[in-house]
């Protein structure tokens, strides 16, 4: 593919003055070279822009293995890449960037450096290479989080056999080898290797990066090869798991699944979805299915290790996958990660670690623990107690924060829902976007009031207005539209709202003097409709909305929603006080403060 041009002679790309000047600590290093060679590579795009990034991280990794090899002797070569193109030609900057991070990375012991590496292979990639593979890699401080939980499971790491059906940077396979070294007197470096070639597997579907883990654990194990004279067998299979058969006999489990699997939505071949149709239902989450996949490895009474998304605890698509493991791989511990931002690379996902134990051994009630990372180094941890699941695949009321935790045990013992209210919940039915010539900037026949988000103010006011860019204000009808008219009052509440927000339930009443005025309104898709399935529900819609924009209702909700939207499922799914107990809210909805103190009671 020929020579690339020097970094020197482009000016949009920064330099970087650390690796040159040589002044910065390892990490330091690794972390602004990443950046460089991350703006290096989108001048790239699709294929050329991989083989820029492999090209890249393989001559970090070949200066990298040149250093830890020669500590001792005698010299291990580079584990062979498992890829067959020719790769590119760097130029001489872009290099000495390369060799000057492979330099950085060799002062670091193998998990931190796999981490570290891995990330400036992934932020290298095109965005759509890296959303369709799910590679957003674990940091060192959560890795060992995870591995330590496992042990806390039952995990026996003189005896264990390991797998990580999605090994990415090869993270997992270092620091489940450094514990089986760890805590296992072997008698000779021989019998050392022969141990972890026996115990440990990894698959990955990208050959490059199953590379890469084969590399780390090898360094991992570097000075036992060295003392053996002899190297690891290759123990990272390039593969895609989802499509590999589970072990048919219980001595072919695994003892540990452990693992941070690709997250993303996916379409299945027939042939997969019926493969996991157990724990599906609609849309496939790579996660679920990896979820599920674990399970079939384990042995019985086996351990799954996994970091995940919180999104399954609640969400209708999941409910297949809760039954599923409510039956088939009991929780035993569960670290919620309190922080969004920053904990993976490039990505904002509410994330957490949880250990399972495949049916065959009794699981006590499952621990609950919420930790922080202070740094790249450690983590902070506070415990939550213990819980009980649901038998089914209703949602998990599980404390997502120390201060949630009494309410849970309050929420456990509300039986009534928003049916026994008198209501259901919609979707807003207009995709704006697929009717755009409909939108209109003023009334008339059959024109009719677009209501937004936006109408919904934070304070939990409706407010009629379309403000925003690509906004209009109406929307005119057209023979067949009746379905996407709304001409009945009801409550109105965002659908997407954040974590980091002061309210995730922000709603308002849909006024019946405002559908008198128009005739009708369109809502638009990212609104709730919380509609009335009666002519006289048993609360009003002002007082539904007052309470479901009370604080206490609020905390309510984040102990069950596991991700940023507002769903129906997880709305119906919410715990309330018995309908009669809300009769003292009467002519007070306007009060805020009174609302307020009033449900506070009511969930106390």
């Amino acid at each position: 593919m020929g020579a690339y041009f020097s970094l020197e002679t482009d000016r949009r790309l920064p330099l970087l003055d650390p690796v040159a000047t040589g002044t910065c600590d390892p990490k330091t290093t690794l972390q602004a070279g990443k950046l460089t060679a991350r703006a290096f590579a989108s001048l790239f795009e699709g294929t050329q822009r991989e083989a820029v990034a492999r090209s890249f991280v393989r001559a970090l990794v070949e200066t990298y293995w040149s250093h830890i090899q020669k500590r001792a002797s005698p010299a291990i070569s580079l584990p062979a890449t498992f890829l067959s193109e020719r790769g590119v030609d760097l130029a001489g900057t872009v290099r000495a960037l390369a060799k000057a991070m492979g330099e950085a990375a060799s002062a670091l012991e193998p998990l931190a450096a796999a981490y570290l590496v891995s990330v400036t292979y992934t932020a290298m990639l095109p965005d759509c290479t890296r959303s369709k593979l799910g590679a957003y890699y674990t940091p060192p401080p959560l890795t060992e989080r995870l591995v330590s939980m496992a042990t806390r499971a039952g995990i026996n790491w003189s005896t264990c056999r390991v797998l990580d059906p999605a090994c990415g940077g090869g993270a997992f396979l270092c620091a489940t080898a450094s514990s089986i070294l760890r805590v296992t007197p072997f008698k000779s470096p021989e019998k050392a290797l022969r141990e972890i070639a026996a115990r440990l597997r990894g698959f990955e579907i990208d050959p490059f990066a199953a590379w890469l883990s084969q590399v780390f654990l090898e360094a991992t194990v570097l000075p036992l090869c060295q003392r053996a004279g002899r190297r690891l067998p290759v123990l990272v299979t390039a593969c895609d798991s989802l499509a590999i058969k589970q072990p048919r006999k219980r001595a072919d489990g695994y003892d540990l699944v452990i693992g941070n699997p690709p997250y993303g939505r996916v379409s299945l071949s027939t042939g997969m979805r019926n493969r996991y149709s157990r724990s599906l239902y609609g849309h496939a989450n790579l996660y679920g299915l990896f979820t599920d996949l674990a399970i079939r490895f384990a042995r019985p009474g086996g351990v799954v290790a996994y970091v995940t998304p919180t999104s399954f605890l609640a969400g209708e698509y999941f409910k297949s996958l809760r039954s599923l493991l409510a039956t088939s791989a009991r929780l035993v511990n569960i670290d919620f990660v309190s922080v969004r931002k920053g904990v993976f690379d490039d990505v904002l996902q509410e994330t957490m670690l949880a250990t399972y134990r495949k049916a065959g051994l009794r699981v006590r009630a499952p621990t609950v623990h919420f930790v922080a990372p202070t740094n790249q180094d450690d983590l902070t941890v506070q415990q939550g107690g213990t819980f009980d699941l649901p038998t089914g695949a209703g949602p998990w009321l599980v404390p997502r924060a120390l201060e949630q935790v009494r309410l849970i045990e309050k929420l456990r013992s509300m039986p009534h829902r928003l049916k026994d209210y008198g209501y259901e919940v919609s979707t807003g039915p207009l995709v704006w976007n697929r009717h755009k010539p409909q939108l209109c900037e003023e009334p008339g026949r059959c024109a009719y009031p677009l209501i937004w988000a936006e109408a919904i103010t934070s304070e939990g006011r409706f407010q009629f207005r379309a403000n925003k860019r690509n906004h209009s204000p109406y929307f005119k009808i057209r023979e067949g539209d009746d379905w996407l008219v709304t001409r009945e009052p009801c409550v109105l509440l965002q659908r997407t709202t954040a974590k980091e927000q002061t309210r995730r339930l922000i709603a308002a009443e849909l006024p019946e003097v405002f559908i008198r005025k128009h005739g009708a309104v369109v809502v638009e898709n990212h609104l709730n409709m919380i509609r009335p399935t009666t002519e006289t529900p048993a609360v009003p819609a002002t007082i539904l909305a007052a309470l479901l924009n009370s604080t206490i209702v609020d905390r309510a909700f984040r102990c069950i929603s596991g991700s940023v939207a507002v769903s129906a499922y997880e709305l119906e799914s919410l715990p309330l006080p018995p309908p009669t107990d809300l009769k003292g809210l009467l002519g007070r909805a306007a009060d805020t403060s009174a609302v307020d103190q009033a449900c506070f009671r009511l969930y106390s």
